[in-house]
């Protein structure tokens, strides 16, 4: 399909249970009808359909009736064009018999007629009983769709009693369901943010859904950057077909329940006695019969809220400014008469009071504003600080405004604002938090040059004096120099830190100086030990989850260090756990930087795992989050996009994606990086080129100490050709870090170097232990190639047999180990590296030209490997060698 426009008829998700009952109920000769209930909207009619159209499939001859409340006053009338000719109905007993005579079809393999019925509660009683007797004869299979709260109907109690008629209950989808449905609607990954938008606004409701995303679409704010379909704005427009069906579902409110969906509409959730106050309890009744509202026990309080998110934005659009107003302020007087006691009462006045009259109280807006910041109401804290008068904006709501923009993703206002808040600063107790949050804002925000960062906090040590002040800038400029890739530095800026947060003088700086520790450790090799501080960080921050607002750095960012250590230990599995257990805490409005540092670790797991399509989509969001500003993970993720689509075949997204981080105006180079090139160059055959990249960027590692980054790319450099290169340094590693995943990458560049079979395989035992599955599969596969050629056939075939099955969780890597089949292990490397660029169309000229050798030399290997393999042309070779 079109990348611009949704599927008109939608593929059916989440449905296969009740497909399934179907299948068995038709077949059933004792079966005499499948009823599937469920609330308007979640696709019960879509589902008879497929119903029926199975139906079909196996021979089944097949009719439609649909049941209006218009139909329902005429006798047969949903159902008249049904019966065959001949039928006469005057007498009900004979013409019931004539009916069931001339549609029976005697010794049929599939005799029985199915008829879908559509809204079987609004069947006339006439119809519903012949269609009753038509059953109990075997003649007819009812397929029927009922909306929820209609079972005592006449026609769905003559239907569906008995055994004989299966009911299926149909429900909204659940997360998992709308995001795979729109994965295959929009042929593409879609954000974690558009999928949560949608699946919230249309409640899980299929119909909503569908008029959500072709609305989206075609106001250009759900679209696809040619990896991921994601949301340009945080406002779904819908179309006037979905407020068409909103109104329509609204019009059944009594009159006087429309100032209680008012109310709720924008004042949702209220407690049952607010709403009580000012409507009789039969008018709640009514509504909550009716599907409009909901009452929910929420702790102590029972609570009210309209049934679907898309209630209140009609309500809310067909609303006068005049009863808005007076609504608002009717709430606002009934929070004052009560007393306002509860914690959110605040927020709530000064929200009502602010949208009634366009002005509140100062002293209410400040309150309200931090409570709504410290809750990460982002949008509803920025309003409510924004309304607060210049004259009454304190250091204190500068600063608030800065963190709150830094976290809503406003990076560069929060510059300017921070900036501000800096220079207001009058003591150390004010320039402390000032600093904190702006470098917070130019470090993971704007990706600033780390001598900007710097320069700030240079400029705060002339303002500083106290040993635990300069102490809280160390540790800041901790935080700074990890950014940039200075591990060993940063660590040591942290040293001398008590054993927990409760023995600090200062908690808050403790709990950051943890976390900064934790992840310098994990790249500096040492996993276990970042582990354990990275554990420690959490449990501190989870005691300070009540202090002030600026004070308290997200629990995201101390689960995403967590993950990232358990990843550095050999634990990918647990640390994939951890990753998307935080992720899926982060509510759509709120911390933009640590969603983007979650999925970043997510994608980097996934790639180490060897799962290039998770790495790839992870990758694809962090990039799509980050633009259009050059944050630190930004270049990071476009290489690890490149790498992973390279390792699916996929050239050109992998150059598309090198090409715009070659774009960035990158202040800090990371040799991780350069997996990007070194797989491109894979992806095209240029073996040798990969090799270079790759030990240039080792080196680069080496220089920095950048531990683990240097591990990563000599791995690679293992798998690619350069095992005795790299044997070497990987052993000082292992011996020099903890955890079981850099033993695991020593003994595989010591078996590969050796080229060990039994070595590979124990290498192999660990490596899937760890959860590297690819790199588990390469060593397999290249053991089975060594034990071929020794012919030592079983084992080879068991080895073989493996790979296979470790491949097959790899979503279709494709590296050189495993496109080596079985009689293309046996050429040499050069062979194999030629052999790939001549697959590609490449003429030997240019092969000699890039290898540095010559012509003559190509065309000798060229002739060897044809002789290899059994080939006589190129092409040959590319369909054998290629994708």
């Amino acid at each position: 399909m079109s990348r611009n426009s949704p599927l008109r008829r939608w593929p059916l998700v989440g449905r296969e249970t009740q497909l399934k009952d179907f299948d068995e109920v038709l077949q059933d000769p004792r079966s005499a009808g499948f009823l599937v209930f469920g609330p308007a909207g979640v696709g019960k009619s879509r589902l008879a359909e497929e119903c029926l159209d199975r139906a079909v499939g196996v021979g089944h001859r097949v009719g439609r009736a649909v049941a209006t409340a218009a139909a329902a006053s005429v006798p047969l009338g949903a159902v008249a064009h049904l019966l065959p000719d001949g039928a006469d109905l005057s007498d009900p007993v004979s013409g019931f018999a004539s009916v069931a005579r001339l549609l029976s079809r005697p010794g049929a393999a599939r005799s029985r007629m199915v008829i879908l019925v559509d809204d079987v509660h609004l069947l006339d009683a006439t119809s519903a009983m012949l269609l009753r007797q038509l059953m109990d004869a075997g003649v007819v299979f009812l397929l029927g769709t009922v909306r929820s709260g209609n079972s005592e109907a006449v026609a769905v109690a003559a239907l569906g009693h008995g055994d004989a008629v299966r009911q299926a209950d149909l429900a909204g989808f659940g997360r998992e369901q709308v995001e795979t449905l729109l994965e295959q609607v929009l042929e593409g990954p879609v954000g974690t943010n558009a999928v949560n938008q949608l699946f919230t606004t249309s409640g899980g409701n299929p119909l909503y859904l569908r008029e959500l995303v072709v609305g989206a679409v075609g106001a250009g704010v759900l679209t696809c950057d040619g990896e991921i379909w994601d949301m340009t704005t945080d406002r779904l427009p819908g179309t006037r077909r979905l407020t068409d069906l909103i109104r329509s579902r609204l019009s059944v409110a009594p009159t006087a329940g429309l100032q209680v969906l008012h109310v709720l509409s924008l004042c949702e959730p209220l407690s049952l006695g607010r709403l009580e106050m000012d409507a009789e309890p039969w008018v709640l009744d009514q509504l909550e019969q009716s599907g409009l509202i909901v009452v929910v026990q929420e702790e102590r309080r029972t609570a009210v809220r309209l049934a679907h998110p898309l209630y209140g934005e009609v309500l809310r659009a067909d609303m006068t400014a005049q009863r808005r107003r007076d609504t608002l302020l009717r709430q606002v007087h009934v929070l004052q008469k009560s007393g306002a006691r509860r914690r959110e009462d605040a927020i709530h006045l000064a929200t009502y009071k602010l949208a009634a009259t366009g002005t509140a109280n100062p002293a209410l807006l400040v309150r309200a504003a931090v409570l709504a910041a410290h809750a990460r109401e982002y949008p509803r804290a920025l309003g409510l600080l924004r309304a607060i008068p210049q004259e009454h904006r304190s250091f204190q709501i500068q600063l608030l405004l800065g963190k709150t923009l830094y976290e809503a993703g406003d990076f560069e206002a929060a510059e300017d604002v921070l900036s501000e808040a800096d220079a207001m600063a009058t003591d150390e107790e004010e320039v402390l938090p000032a600093v904190l949050v702006r470098t917070q804002n130019l470090i993971w925000g704007l990706g600033a040059p780390h001598e900007k960062v710097l320069d700030v906090i240079e400029a705060a040590r002339c303002r500083v004096s106290s040993p635990l002040g300069l102490r809280a800038l160390a540790v800041n400029e901790a935080a700074g120099a990890f950014a940039v890739g200075q591990f060993g530095h940063s660590l040591a800026l942290c040293t001398g830190l008590e054993p927990d947060a409760a023995q600090a003088p200062d908690a808050q700086m403790w709990t950051m100086a943890a976390t900064t520790r934790s992840a310098a450790l994990a790249f500096l090799g040492q996993g276990e030990e970042a582990e354990d501080w990275a554990r420690r960080a959490i449990a501190a921050s989870a005691a300070a989850a009540d202090q002030a607002y600026v004070a308290v750095t997200h629990e995201a960012a101390h689960q995403s260090i967590l993950a990232l250590a358990l990843t550095e230990s050999g634990r990918l599995a647990e640390a994939r756990a951890v990753g998307e257990r935080a992720f899926a805490g982060l509510v759509d409005a709120e911390v933009n930087t640590e969603r983007r540092l979650l999925a970043f670790h997510l994608g980097r797991g996934a790639w180490l795992a060897g799962h290039p399509a998770q790495a790839r989509r992870w990758y694809a969001e962090v990039a799509r989050a980050s633009r259009p500003h050059t944050a630190v993970v930004l270049p990071m993720a476009l290489a690890g996009l490149a790498a992973a689509a390279a390792v699916q075949g996929d050239l050109e997204a992998a150059e598309a994606a090198l090409t715009e981080r070659g774009r960035l105006p990158c202040p800090v180079y990371c040799p991780e990086e350069e997996l990007g090139q070194a797989w491109l160059h894979v992806a095209r055959g240029e073996l040798t080129h990969a090799r270079t990249v790759l030990k240039a960027a080792a080196q680069e590692a080496f220089e920095h100490g950048q531990t683990a980054f240097e591990a990563i790319l000599l791995t690679d450099l293992v798998r690619l050709g350069g095992a005795r290169e790299a044997a070497g340094r990987l052993a000082e590693i292992a011996a020099e870090c903890t955890g079981n995943f850099h033993q695991a990458r020593a003994d595989l560049a010591t078996a590969w170097a050796a080229q060990d079979p039994d070595g590979l395989l124990a290498a192999t035992d660990a490596l899937e232990a760890i959860g590297a599955d690819l790199l588990a599969a390469d060593a397999a596969s290249t053991a089975a190639a060594l034990l071929r050629e020794t012919g030592q056939t079983r084992l080879a075939n068991a080895a073989a047999v493996r790979a296979e099955a470790l491949a097959a969780r790899c979503e279709g890597a494709r590296t050189p180990a495993l496109m080596a089949r079985e009689d293309v292990v046996r050429l040499t490397g050069r062979e194999h590296e030629i052999a790939l660029l001549a697959a590609r169309g490449m003429l030997s000229k240019d092969i000699a030209a890039k290898l540095t050798i010559s012509v003559r030399t190509v065309d000798n290997h060229l002739q060897r490997i044809y002789a290899k393999l059994g080939l006589t042309t190129r092409k040959e070779l590319a369909d054998r060698l290629l994708p």
